[in-house]
């Protein structure tokens, strides 16, 4: 299969890298310049005369800029597979601008971090139509372990910002939790012991404890070193209170969440360190 791969950042450029051991992929990025890969002068060169073109961009900003580049340098029926995590208004936008020149779109944030995309363990959340959903099916399998068609175009992205948004809310009630145990003179490996083996266990206790020396190795253990930035969670979080405004969902544990990581990355330390440093945040404050 002949593949053009858009965005070789941290995700895109072994994503890309796992895709070349199967398949013919030419890459393009205006800054990176992976020597493992086979590159391009322009979006454009990438995508001509490719079966499926994959984007993995920064917003949806960028996304309907290079969807402008790429779309009428593609040929009819091939695949513009965008990964990206933008806001379900532009997928759905370049999903049409796809349909109007006889392309395929499917959009299919991931999950995983750099780890799964270096391993490909990413898991893919798809919108977009079935046909195109199964055309694209055997590269998730190499980039990903797991891949669900959530529906219809913007629903990928959709899938995405709801899940990230039940993450960034238990991780902060993790965090929270932690605190007053310490407070409260709860040993956190007791903590641990009890709560991922009871009502209150989460993905952001039992595969992703905040606190250090407990439970699975995590970022917590690399002096909260990102595995998933704080930026990144402030970025998602802020794409669902989007959603949710268009939508008129009330999202109050999400507004609340998406203002405790803006203070966190833009007035305090947390810039450059992992979401979970929410822990030490905590623990280090008093009462209001």
């Amino acid at each position: 299969m002949k593949i053009g791969f858009i965005g070789l950042g941290n995700m895109g450029a072994p994503m890309a890298a796992n895709l070349a051991l199967r398949h013919d992929v030419t890459g393009f990025d205006p800054v990176a310049r992976p020597a493992d890969l086979t590159l391009a002068d322009s979006a454009a060169d990438a995508a001509r005369h490719a079966d499926v073109v994959i984007t993995m961009l920064p917003d949806g900003k960028v996304l309907q800029a290079v969807a402008a580049q790429i779309h009428p340098a593609m040929q009819q029926g091939a695949v513009h597979l965008d990964c990206s995590t933008v806001d379900v208004d532009s997928a759905r936008a370049v999903a049409a601008q796809a349909q109007a020149r006889g392309l395929l779109a499917v959009d299919a944030p991931v999950s995983g971090g750099t780890v799964g995309a270096a391993n490909g363990t990413l898991t893919f959340m798809a919108g977009g139509p079935r046909a195109a959903f199964d055309q694209v099916q055997p590269l998730f399998a190499i980039m990903g372990q797991k891949a669900v068609h959530c529906g219809a175009a913007g629903n990928g992205q959709a899938a995405k910002i709801c899940n990230n948004m039940i993450l960034g809310v238990t991780m902060i009630a993790t965090c929270e939790a932690f605190a007053l145990a310490d407070k409260l003179g709860l040993d956190r490996q007791a903590m641990f012991d009890v709560v991922s083996t009871s009502s209150g266990a989460s993905w952001s206790i039992n595969s992703y404890c905040p606190a250090p020396g407990i439970g699975p190795v995590s970022p917590a253990d690399n002096d909260y070193k990102p595995g998933f930035a704080a930026e990144l969670m402030l970025k998602d979080l802020r794409l669902s209170q989007t959603a949710a405004v268009a939508a008129d969902a009330d999202t109050p544990l999400g507004a609340a969440a998406t203002a405790l990581y803006a203070d966190f990355v833009e007035t305090e330390d947390g810039a450059g360190r992992d979401f979970s440093a929410m822990l030490p945040r905590f623990a280090s404050r008093q009462r209001p």
